[in-house]
């Protein structure tokens, strides 16, 4: 009775969205009511039989069909009905194609009131959208592993988070056999490092979000395409080459299957199915985007009630955030949720997706702010909803449950002192300073247009850059800075000899917590304003500039002066114990990259039966957890009560490895 009365609201609120579009619009009129459900009924089977195979044939055709499809697709259904209805009276084909994108939006709209808070509305599509997989892939007891990101979230915030109710679904799951280990994020603290980590045992490839290269005199910023490509074929570990699936990540992990990835987004090819599927289906696009304008009007509100009510620290929030905000909450979301449901229903071994919402929102917002943790429920929901496409999948699954870093909060270095570090630089070298602009949300923006259109993928190879005296990369609140004309690491002594002023200005800011350099004498040394502490033999020497920033803080250090392409200088903002704050070098009032506060403190979620050893440090750690979790899947039982699906191998788990690896 449940699966008619659905039915009968469906049909509904399609009679109710497509007669309001009868009604308002000019050029179309129908007879009688009965003749507008007549239509409604008509356009939802005729859509139902034809979009599957409209989706794989215009994928096949290219670009031009998606778009094409998608502008029209919608609109010949509806016009073949409402020309063929005999109550039913048209003026061509325009008529039609705005009353398809009308009643559409009226339709999502309905169906966002109906289903608020029910997302079963949306299992039920996704299992009935993917139901031919389960015909034509063999059902296995093998487990599979389903790895979720939650970007930026730390460990404390997401125990306050699940003690006030805010995530439910993580809560049942934490009750009924998952564990919430905490682990540290070695620096520096940001996505690149941390997934180069987790999906290759790698960490040590990324020395942060955005350096300098000596040797080539090139620019890195890991959210471009052509930078992260590169970083990766520097990785030899593959976390996901085993019939995994990547999505929404920086790196692909070697899987054979990579969507939404920056290192493998490619432009000028032919579409991908599921964009087609995706820009077609009434619970795709036109559902995402109408969610999308009301996220956009929800963060202008709650922008102005931020600036009302003179709430600090805070940035403005321009239109292009507002925009992405949208993009990455909602759009994103929703096309990270079908994407790993898909390959669910396919039976992918292991998956693994990054979930940006709520980093996006704490950089500009602040990760313990109401819109920060209201996208962790919606995250929350995501989880809900996987969980139950999972009973239905061809295999069981596993639920993990980790993040990258965390967040530290605090005003801005220009904020607080007028002027940006790359200036104070300036300022201390009168001397040619170069500092790359281009933000971490920009590459998420790239990354979601290359997944949707055909010209943005891999975009210009733009890394090279002339050889300028001076480089300030700043990723959050570390600086690495670079003598660009100085070949090699150069020392302490070197950058004092050519820059008189900069060490000890820098050391003398009120800004800046402390600064890191090879000293030819003492090694690596990391100074401050009261002392300095000397790395090697880890001696201290007056007051030791590294307290109040961890108990990893030195060992840390000592492993970011011996990579690759460390700056001759890391410098870090100043950490106030009072409040916990930072002050990022970057416009960003949640910041991560460097040490102080919650940055460095992220989580995994874990079957409680799982061994995890304690003090895990590291992404490099995690991930041969995470490769020791999937080589061994079937030889550890499932958590008493967890949420695995409703599956003949649920309570009895196969003693071989899953299928494809």
């Amino acid at each position: 009775m449940g699966a008619v009365t659905r039915a009968l609201a469906l049909v509904g609120l399609g009679w109710a969205a497509t007669g309001v579009t009868i009604a308002v619009l000019p050029g179309v009129s129908a007879r009688s009511g009965w003749d507008v459900l007549v239509v409604a009924v008509a356009v939802g089977l005729l859509g139902a039989v034809l979009r599957p195979a409209l989706a794989g044939l215009l994928a096949w055709i290219g670009w031009a069909g998606v778009v094409a499809g998608w502008l029209a697709a919608q609109a010949l259904i509806v016009y073949l009905v409402l020309e063929l209805s005999p109550g039913i009276h048209l003026d061509g084909f325009w008529p039609a194609f705005w009353a398809a994108w009308i009643a559409a939006t009226l339709m999502s709209l309905g169906l966002w009131v109906v289903t608020a808070g029910q997302p079963g509305v949306v299992t039920r599509h996704l299992i009935r959208a993917h139901r031919r997989w389960r015909r034509d892939v063999t059902r296995t007891r093998a487990p599979g592993l389903v790895m979720i990101q939650i970007d930026g979230l730390s460990a404390p915030l997401a125990r306050w988070a699940v003690e006030a109710g805010n995530l439910p679904t993580l809560a049942g799951w934490l009750r009924a056999g998952h564990t919430l280990t905490e682990w540290h994020a070695r620096l520096p603290a940001t996505t690149p490092a941390s997934q180069a980590g987790l999906l290759h045992g790698a960490s040590d490839q990324v020395p942060a979000f955005r350096w300098y290269e000596k040797d080539s005199g090139r620019l890195i910023v890991t959210n471009r395409p052509a930078d992260a490509a590169l970083v990766e074929r520097r990785c030899a570990g593959a976390l996901l080459a085993d019939g995994g699936v990547s999505v929404s990540n920086v790196f692909s992990g070697g899987a054979p299957i990579s969507l939404l990835t920056m290192s493998t987004v490619r432009g000028g090819r032919r579409p991908d199915r599921y964009v087609s599927a995706y820009l077609l289906d009434p619970f795709g696009l036109t559902r995402s985007l109408v969610l999308t304008v009301g996220e956009i009007v929800k963060e202008l509100y709650q922008a102005r009630r931020r600036r009302l009510r003179g709430v600090e620290p805070r940035i403005g929030r321009d239109w292009g955030y507002v925009l992405l905000r949208g993009a990455t909450n909602v759009l994103l979301r929703h096309l990270n949720l079908a994407l790993v449901a898909e390959h669910m229903m396919r039976g992918a071994p292991a998956i693994y997706c990054d979930f940006v919402d709520y980093d996006e929102i704490a950089h500009h917002a602040g990760p313990f702010r109401p819109e920060a943790l209201a996208s962790l429920e919606g995250v929350d929901a995501v989880l809900a909803t996987l969980a139950e496409v999972a009973r239905a999948a061809p295999r069981p699954y596993r639920f993990v449950v980790l993040s990258d870093h965390g967040q530290s909060q605090g005003a801005t270095f220009a904020q607080r002192f007028g002027l940006r570090f790359e200036d104070l630089v300036d300022q201390l070298t009168a001397g040619e300073v170069v500092a790359p602009e281009e933000d971490e949300q920009e590459g998420r923006a790239r990354v979601l247009r290359a997944g949707l259109t055909p010209t943005s993928g891999a975009g210009p190879d733009e890394a090279e850059v002339a050889r300028p005296e001076i480089v300030v990369a700043a990723s959050g609140n570390l600086a690495l800075i670079y003598l660009a004309r100085v070949a090699g690491r150069a020392t302490l002594e070197e950058i004092e000899e050519r820059h008189p002023k900069l060490v000890d200005g820098l050391v003398a800011h009120p800004g800046v917590g402390w600064v890191m350099a090879r000293s030819r004498r003492d090694g690596p040394v990391v100074l401050g304003r009261g002392g300095r502490r000397l790395l090697d033999g880890d001696r201290v020497e007056g007051a030791d500039p590294l307290a109040g920033f961890g108990p990893h803080a030195a060992d840390d250090l000592r492993r970011h002066d011996g990579l690759a392409h460390t700056g001759d200088l890391l410098v870090n903002s100043l950490w106030e114990p009072a409040t916990g704050e930072v002050a990022a070098f970057e416009e960003l009032i949640g910041c991560h990259g460097g040490l102080g506060g919650w940055q460095d403190r992220p989580l995994l979620i874990h079957p409680r039966e799982w061994p995890v050893p304690a003090g895990l440090t590291g992404a490099d750690a995690v991930h041969d957890l995470l490769r020791a979790w999937l080589d061994n899947e079937g030889n550890i039982p499932c958590a008493a009560g967890s949420p695995t699906p409703e599956h003949p191998s649920a309570s009895k788990s196969s003693s071989t490895s899953p299928s494809g690896r």
